[in-house]
Parts: structure tokens; C-alpha cells; sequence
């Protein structure tokens, strides 16, 4: 059985989501504002975290950000009726599994939370925005949370460490290579599958897969999975 915490000052809303989710077999506990979500957090484990944007005290981007330091491997899923929020674009910096607009897409909830993956978070630096989301989505949907940036100065405002990341070799801003390095100063052995458009670019040292575009998104997915399939393991006999 899995476990999920609902943080929402919506206290009917937090309930209502909490037997549908309850229905599917699962467990959940509700926290009616951030603060209080951050002490259930710090006290118990929990797969995944569904959390509203507008909150009192402390909202909806501090949450997934102070998640972040209590517990660095558990997913967050933001349910709000304000997608273009600024507070939002705070929130995207830490890595989200999903997006979802009030009210709450139910089937599109579930099967995410049921592919939740604690310790996913993947960093994407791709300056093609529409390959960068089409990226996200597709790991989102396999269970793995995101952190897009689609600028060298994106990158650098990455918030949380991923555990592997997708970049491009030739963002603007820089030369090849400009975003892997900062990522790697960032973040030192993080994991890298490099993607590039450019048959002249040959693979970096050191990196963990490498896709020319128009690649299959299967392989991209297969090295995540790969990557975070290593991870487990290294853990385990830790």
C-alpha cells in the first residue's frame, strides 16, 4: 500500500480527494496547511505529496521547496486553478511529478500517483521548448518529477539535485558543452544522458547516454529507468 500526503486549506476538497484516493487502495494523511504538512513530512514517508498553491502561512511553492530539505526524495504534485502563477514558476524550480488545474482531472491524478517514484527528480536543460515539455511529460508519465530550464540561466536556478539529467550540447549563451559543465560544477556526479541535433558532436567523457534528435523517446526513457534502476540498487547495498 502506498501513502500520500493531501496538503489543501480546502478542507472538503482535501477529504473528498483523500476517500477517491482511499477507493484505489491507498493511504493518505491531511495536513490543512504547509507548515503542518511539513511536520507529517518530517515524521512519516510518503510517496508522493499533492499540494495546493494558495495556502496560508506557508504556500504551495515553499512547500515543494521546503519539502525538498526534510524529505529530498519524495514527489510533489501541485493541483492549483492558477497555472501561470509566478509562484508556480518557484515551485517548477524544485521539480514537480504534474501540474494539475483545479478541479482535479481524477483519472490523470491517479495513474500518476500510482507511477510515483521516490528519488526521480531529473533535471532537462533544453533550450527547445517544446521538446523540453514534450520530455518532461513523457518521464512525468513514468513516474519520474522534472525540472526544466531551457536557458543557460534556467539551469543555474535549477533548485533541488537531480538525480540524472537530459541535457543539450548547444544551448544558447555559450559554447558546446557550456550547460553540462555548469551543471556538472552544480551538481558533481550527476548523471547524464547528452541529446543533440548536431552530427559534428561527439559524446562528452564521462556522460551516461547519448541521443541524436530526432531520437526515440523509448531510449531516451530506458536510460532514465536505467539510471534510477542503478541508483535503487546502489542503495540497497548501501
Amino acid at each position: 500500500m502506498r501513502r500520500y500526503l493531501i496538503v489543501d486549506d480546502n478542507r472538503d476538497f482535501a477529504e473528498n480527494l483523500a476517500e477517491i484516493i482511499g477507493d484505489a487502495g491507498h493511504a493518505t494523511a491531511i495536513a490543512d496547511d504547509g507548515r503542518q504538512a511539513l511536520q507529517l513530512a518530517a515524521a512519516e514517508r510518503f510517496d508522493a505529496v499533492i499540494t495546493d498553491m494558495k495556502m496560508p502561512e506557508v504556500g504551495g511553492a515553499d512547500l515543494v521547496r521546503e519539502l525538498r530539505e526534510v524529505d529530498p526524495q519524495i514527489a510533489s504534485i501541485v493541483i492549483t486553478a492558477y497555472t501561470t502563477d509566478d509562484d508556480l514558476g518557484r515551485a517548477r524550480q524544485y521539480g514537480l511529478l504534474g501540474i494539475l488545474p483545479k478541479p482535479a482531472p481524477i483519472p490523470r491524478l491517479l495513474s500518476l500517483l500510482a507511477v510515483a517514484r521516490r528519488d526521480a527528480l531529473v533535471a532537462v536543460v533544453e533550450d527547445d521548448v517544446a521538446l523540453a515539455d514534450n520530455v518532461s511529460e513523457l518521464l512525468q508519465t513514468h513516474g519520474f518529477a522534472t525540472v526544466v530550464a531551457s536557458s543557460l540561466q534556467d539551469a543555474q536556478r535549477i533548485g533541488a539535485p537531480p538525480f540524472a539529467a537530459v541535457v543539450d550540447m548547444r544551448m544558447p549563451g555559450g559554447p558546446d558543452g557550456t550547460a553540462l559543465a555548469r551543471l556538472r560544477e552544480r551538481f558533481p556526479g550527476v548523471p547524464v544522458v547528452v541529446v543533440t541535433g548536431h552530427p559534428e558532436v561527439t559524446q562528452p567523457p564521462g556522460t551516461q547516454g547519448f541521443l541524436f534528435k530526432p531520437f526515440n523517446p523509448d531510449a531516451l526513457l530506458e536510460a532514465i529507468s536505467r539510471l534510477h534502476a542503478d541508483r535503487i540498487e546502489r542503495g540497497t547495498r548501501a
